[in-house]
Formats: structure tokens, C-alpha cells, sequence
């Protein structure tokens, strides 16, 4: 009896003394616009090991969709709270009139390229006439690669094929054997097409790299009702991308820790991180700040917002005018980098992964 009761005592003790962000845990799930967790995920994985999603008082649990468009679709619907996705489905996605706000801008430069096999003839977009291109998906990367193409002086309808030629190795596969000539897809699964073996150039589009990427977003509605959580998943992300960027080996180690799954199959451990740390590191640039010309993590450029936006009116990507305004705030975003970044710098480059 007296056990019982010091043992009740003891976590009596324990619940007094917890904090309400770590008694009090919220469960968030996120969308992941991708069908598989890759190296994309590192900042995720990061934050939830370090403890950082935790000590804001949620618990993060990423969903693998097809792609932006799928993201969109699942938390317009409301099945989501929340995903990292791209713009254009959203700019299409308001055209509807349904309301959502970027609160988190992840990648500050455009993700977006197009590559062909580096011994293809292809050496200009206007070359793609009558060719194939592999998407990842029927989604947002088909409107970017549209606007390419139009811009190039082509109909996007008909001077082009478009195939879902899926992810890493799958998409490897078609370039190998030339059911596909050319590739729309972003900057990480590059990274794994190269990994498994195809060397891959990438197309001149320098005037685009600044339009701005993926970013945390949610429903208007969702957005006032669960700012707490939008901040504290938006703080977690950016610690942890500021950790990968100083210290990828760990990240990726991490990765595999928090998402097995995320480790490929068929390589020792070393090749697996050697090769994963490559996809981090060609993320990298477009995580940086200098990329789209701010100063806090996740802030939103509005200029190159409404750059974008425009071009992609102008070449009928989306069908009518779309102003940051409708899209994107910046509200958060001093709640958001209410963190050292510094000592987020010190910390990882000091890690070693046990």
C-alpha cells in the first residue's frame, strides 16, 4: 500500500512540475508533397529529435502526398491541417475561391528546373518540341514546366508530352532508357536521379531561380484557429534547416533514425549517407536566406511573389491575376525566429551523431 501510494505521490511531483507545452501535446499532421520522405525531410527529422517540435507542444506527423497539387487538394478539404507546397496549385487553388495563406516561405528560390541526360542533343528549352518530359506528378510541377515551354515560343498543349515519370530511381529507369527526353522536377530528386546513376544538365533558367518555392500554408480558417501550432511547427522546420546546413551528415543520420523508411535500400551506410547528403546539399541554396533576398527564416518576399505570380499569368499557367497579398502573409514571422539562431549554428556544427 505504501508503495502505491508513493508511486502516486512521485507522479503527482512529476505532473506538477511538467510544463504545459510538454504536459499538453498537440498532434499536427503535415503535409509532405512527395510520395516518398527523402533527404527533403531532414529539418523534420531534425527538430523532432532535438526536441524542438515538443517544446512548442506539438508532435509532428508528415503525410507523403503525390505532389503540391495533392497538398492543396488535402488541406483545402481539410483532411490536413497544414503541408510544405508549392505555389502555382495554390494561386489556382484561390482562383477557386478558396482561401489559404503561406505563412512560411521553406524555399526561398525556385526548386524548379528543367534537365535533360547530359549527353542529350537537347541544349535549349526551345529544343523540347515534340519531345517527352517526366514529371513526378500531374501537379504543380506540369504548370512551371508549361510556363517554360509557352515562354520558349511553344504550345505547351500540343508541342510537348508530358508522363508521370515518378521519383529517384523510377525516373532514373525512364531516362536510361529513353522513354523520356527531358525532365521537370526539383531540385532533390535530381540529386537521387544522379545517385542512381544518370548524369543529368540542367537547361538555361537563370531568370527564374528567384521566384520563390514550397512554404507552410493552410486554410484561412485554419490559420487563425491554430496559429500556436503554425508557429511551433514553423520554429521546429527552421531550426532544423539551419542544423542541416551546418551539419548534413548528422541530418541525414538523423533522417534515418526518425524515418527509417527514408534510408535507401540495397547500400551500406556509408553510400547511403554519402548519397543522401548530396540531395541535402543541392537543397541547400534554396533554403538560404540570400536566395530570396530576406532576412528571417520563412519570410516572404512579396516582390518575388508577385514576380511570379505574373509569370505565370503571363503564360497561362494560372488564368487570371493572383496579388501576393491573396497568398501569402508575413504575421508570424517574428513569433517564428523568437529563437537563437546562432547557438542552432553552434550546436550542429559541434554534433556528433551517436
Amino acid at each position: 500500500m505504501n508503495r502505491r501510494i508513493n508511486m502516486l505521490v512521485a507522479g503527482f511531483v512529476l505532473l506538477s512540475l511538467c510544463s504545459p507545452a510538454l504536459c499538453q501535446i498537440t498532434k499536427v499532421q503535415v503535409g509532405f508533397c512527395a510520395k516518398t520522405i527523402s533527404s527533403g525531410a531532414a529539418p523534420f527529422a531534425v527538430a523532432t529529435r532535438m526536441g524542438w517540435f515538443k517544446e512548442d507542444g506539438i508532435e509532428v506527423t508528415l503525410v507523403p502526398l503525390a505532389g503540391s497539387s495533392d497538398c492543396v487538394k488535402s488541406v483545402t478539404t481539410k483532411q490536413i491541417p497544414f503541408a510544405l507546397a508549392a505555389v502555382e496549385p495554390k494561386a489556382m487553388a484561390h482562383l477557386q475561391g478558396i482561401n489559404t495563406k503561406t505563412f512560411y516561405t521553406a524555399y526561398q528560390g525556385n526548386i524548379y528546373k528543367l534537365a535533360v541526360p547530359a549527353d542529350s542533343p537537347i541544349q535549349e528549352v526551345r529544343d523540347l518540341r515534340g519531345k517527352t518530359i517526366g514529371v513526378i506528378s500531374l501537379g504543380g510541377g506540369v504548370l512551371f514546366a508549361k510556363a517554360l515551354i509557352a515562354m520558349a515560343g511553344m504550345d505547351p498543349e500540343k508541342d510537348v508530352k508530358f508522363v508521370v515519370a515518378g521519383e529517384g530511381a523510377q525516373t532514373a529507369a525512364l531516362v536510361r532508357s529513353r522513354q523520356v527526353d527531358a525532365l521537370c522536377q526539383f531540385d532533390a530528386q535530381y540529386a537521387l536521379v544522379e545517385n542512381a546513376g544518370i548524369k543529368l544538365r540542367m537547361l538555361n533558367t537563370r531568370e527564374i531561380e528567384r521566384f520563390p518555392g514550397n512554404g507552410f500554408f493552410a486554410l484561412d480558417e485554419t490559420f487563425r484557429t491554430r496559429r500556436k501550432d503554425a508557429i511551433a511547427l514553423a520554429r521546429g522546420y527552421a531550426k532544423g534547416t539551419i542544423f542541416a546546413i551546418n551539419n548534413p551528415e548528422a541530418a541525414v543520420r538523423t533522417l534515418y533514425e526518425v524515418f527509417p523508411e527514408a534510408r535507401p535500400t540495397g547500400k551500406d551506410e556509408a553510400t547511403a549517407v554519402r548519397d543522401d547528403m548530396r540531395v541535402i546539399q543541392a537543397r541547400i541554396p534554396n533554403w538560404r536566406l540570400e536566395k530570396g533576398g530576406v532576412k528571417r527564416w520563412g519570410e516572404s518576399s512579396e516582390a518575388n511573389y508577385a514576380e511570379y505570380l505574373e509569370f505565370l499569368l503571363k503564360w497561362g499557367a494560372i488564368s487570371a491575376k493572383v496579388s501576393p497579398q491573396d497568398l501569402i502573409t508575413n504575421e508570424l514571422i517574428d513569433e517564428i525566429n523568437n529563437f537563437d539562431s546562432a547557438k542552432v549554428v553552434t550546436d550542429a556544427k559541434a554534433y556528433r551523431f551517436h
